[in-house]
């Protein structure tokens, strides 16, 4: 075990429980980096402070676990954490219209860069540091102990494997051992709040669905009857279901993948058959492959009264945020320009780095360029499943706003 020294003033944050240490933070370091390994962190004074996974080739350096004196840092431990992240979801599995949820939810449930969502019989985990991507055999196992899954796929995420020096794979785990894939392996079908969705194998965004934005379908959804909706970054469209489920009168899906188009549609024929979206949803909605920002730009004025801006990640870092901010604005901008005057909007950012207060304020911004006022109705969140660690506030990614637009 490593034995790390926090410079004199940088002690702070660590004290009050943030996860993350920087190599400029660290003071010294006994012995010498040679591997990833646990390490006792103190203050210049020699004082306790946590305990971590250190790794000097993580963009991350120093990921701390634990602030307890006697912990024993070990497998059992990481299994602890699976199992008591899994245990705060109990109330989800007895849900009588929703299969998909998220299990474990990074930081926020004191396992740094691992996303795990539960798919009907199926896990699903998103591997973002060097720490997850070690420790998966034994998540994994402890996934399957509890739950007993036909499957877990574990993905590499993308936007972090360059940064962690991980390979871009997919991973695949039966009765808690590691596997080959099965090439013949269905689709795997699952409920949200009773509509039907279906996920590929080892393909689509992130884990293949944001069940993050679960409650925000709902809310959403229900200012779309009787409205002409935009549905900008729909991506295989659960806004688009939601809302033909409360009666729009047609959805325009833009998303720049067509293949994520072409399963949206399929999406509409399955809640059809299953009489859960109502009879001839599917010529109420258009498809469109284009560039979400050049589409709005393009768009007829006044035509939409309701938009939906559902963005991917514009700030991946804090150092990307200002010109994230711009494209958040002159997005926002647009659209506020574009809808009926009285129009509603549900605007979101799932960029960690923007807090509320900057995605508010850049609102603000975006309505005084368009020359209009706006209310807010609703401040919108993820569900209770990816829980806001007070102590971590990047675990607040997923940010919303519906707004009412006044001109």
């Amino acid at each position: 075990m490593y034995r790390i020294t926090i410079k004199e003033g940088k002690d702070k944050a660590p004290r009050r429980h943030h996860p993350w240490i920087f190599s400029g933070a660290i003071e010294k370091t006994e012995p010498s980096f040679t591997e990833a390994d646990w390490a006792e962190v103190v203050s210049e004074a020699g004082m306790f402070i946590a305990y971590g996974w250190y790794d000097e080739e993580s963009h991350i350096t120093l990921r701390l676990m634990s602030w307890k004196k006697n912990e024993k840092l070990n497998d059992d431990f990481i299994r602890r954490l699976v199992r008591e992240s899994v245990s705060r979801r109990r109330d989800f599995f007895s849900l009588p219209d929703t299969t998909a949820f998220r299990l474990i939810h990074g930081e926020a449930d004191f396992l740094p860069g691992i996303a795990c969502d539960a798919y009907g019989r199926e896990i699903r985990l998103i591997i973002s540091s060097r720490f997850a991507d070690k420790f998966l055999p034994v998540i994994a196992s402890e996934l399957s102990s509890m739950l007993k899954p036909s499957v877990i796929e574990a993905v590499t995420d993308k936007q972090f494997a360059g940064l962690e020096g991980l390979k871009e794979r997919i991973r695949h785990f039966r009765d808690g051992v590691e596997t080959k894939e099965d090439e013949n392996r269905d689709n795997v079908r699952f409920i949200e709040n009773g509509i039907w969705y279906e996920a590929a194998p080892g393909k689509g965004q992130k884990s293949g669905f944001y069940c993050d934005q679960r409650d925000n379908r709902v809310i959403t959804g229900e200012y779309a009857r009787g409205k002409t909706v935009l549905d900008l970054f729909s991506y295989t469209g659960g806004f688009t279901l939601h809302a033909l489920k409360n009666g729009a009168l047609s959805v325009d899906a833009v998303d720049s993948s067509e293949s994520a188009l072409r399963h949206l549609l399929y999406q509409i024929h399955l809640n059809e058959d299953k009489k859960v979206l109502p009879e001839g949803s599917r010529e109420r909605v258009t498809t469109t492959t284009a560039d979400a920002f050049e589409f709005i730009r393009a768009s007829e004025d006044g035509k939409y009264d309701m938009m939906i801006l559902d963005p991917p990640k514009l700030a991946k870092t804090k150092s990307a945020l200002d010109n994230a901010m711009k494209a958040y604005k002159d997005l926002n901008r647009v659209a506020m320009m574009k809808i009926r005057n009285g129009g509603i909007i549900a605007t979101y950012s799932c960029s960690g780095a923007m807090t509320r207060e900057d995605f508010k304020m850049m609102l603000g911004w975006a309505s005084t360029d368009a020359g209009c006022e706006i209310q807010i109705l609703r401040t919108l969140s993820a569900g209770e499943d990816h829980p806001v660690r007070l102590s971590f506030p990047e675990s607040e990614y997923l940010k919303g706003f519906l707004i009412r637009v006044i001109k």
